[in-house]
């Protein structure tokens, strides 16, 4: 027993003996559909609008988002930005809740913490500024040397 194809135009839903699978390429891409003679007439008029309009077009690229360079630099040593924040807020001063901390503030936070001093020297006696030994300094040093004391004292 035979069977009968009756295609159907995809557009319109009409049927004929003209209708047939039609293929077009659009955008890099092919695609195809079911068309009688005179909507294929009108996708071809279509295409070539539309390839008109490509030719004077110009191809919009989606806008990425910038990677900023994390700042790699150590600008605080032991201390993170959530302290200096709670420090800055303590002193009065306005900072923001999140997001990058001013640089003046760190450098308050800094001064006021020396321990804090990317560039100091983690090893270095603490001394203060007239180069004598700080009370906590001069503590340790008095602490080590009882315990040295009571080393030798027990050998």
């Amino acid at each position: 027993m035979a069977q009968k194809v009756i295609l159907v135009d995809d557009l319109d839903h009409s049927e004929g003996d003209d209708v047939a699978r039609r293929e077009f390429p659009l955008l890099n891409r092919t695609f195809a559909i079911d068309l009688s003679d005179a909507n294929q007439q009108r996708l071809s008029a279509a295409l070539a609008l539309i390839e008109e309009v490509l030719e004077n077009a110009r191809e919009v690229k989606q806008a990425s988002r910038s990677k900023k360079a994390a700042d790699t630099s150590p600008r605080l040593r032991g201390y993170t930005l959530t302290d200096v924040r709670e420090w800055a807020r303590e002193q009065g001063l306005d900072v923001p809740a999140r997001g990058k901390m001013a640089d003046e503030v760190i450098e308050q936070f800094v001064a006021a913490h020396p321990d804090a001093d990317p560039d100091a020297d983690p090893d270095a006696d603490p001394e203060d500024s007239t180069g004598e030994p700080t009370e906590d300094s001069a503590a340790g040093t008095a602490e080590t040397a009882a315990a040295h004391a009571g080393a030798a004292a027990g050998a």
